[in-house]
């Protein structure tokens, strides 16, 4: 079987390597995201680029879609570059707001004063 990681380059590798090294990321990318202080968020692109993946923002997306499955992650805390919330997940808003996360008139998050400074 032939895998891709996205960053161009194929290797040989079994289902089991894959499933393995899919598990792995998930849990990198989500050591990160655990460590978003409350009051501040972070952009999927930042956080992709925090794991060595500048190119993949959509799959820090993806994989905090399925988050629940490994645990309890504060996954609220992850916005895209704009600052906009995930759609059709309307407490993302609120979970912020309690933390203190400022809205623009918009129905963004105030990139300036909140994205957190890693």
């Amino acid at each position: 079987m032939r895998f891709n990681d996205g960053a161009g380059w194929t290797e040989d590798v079994s289902s089991a390597q894959i499933g393995e090294q899919r598990r792995l990321l998930a849990y990198e990318i989500l050591s990160v995201v655990e460590e978003i202080p409350s009051g501040k968020v972070a952009s999927y692109g930042q956080i992709a680029r925090l794991v060595g993946r500048e190119k993949n923002a959509r799959l820090v997306g993806k994989i905090l879609s399925c988050a629940e499955y490994f645990g309890n992650y504060p996954c609220h805390r992850v916005v895209n570059h704009a600052g906009r919330t995930a759609p059709n997940w309307s407490k993302q808003r609120e979970l912020l707001e309690e933390e203190g996360v400022i809205f623009k008139e918009n129905g963004c998050v105030d990139m300036r004063k909140c994205q957190w400074e890693c």
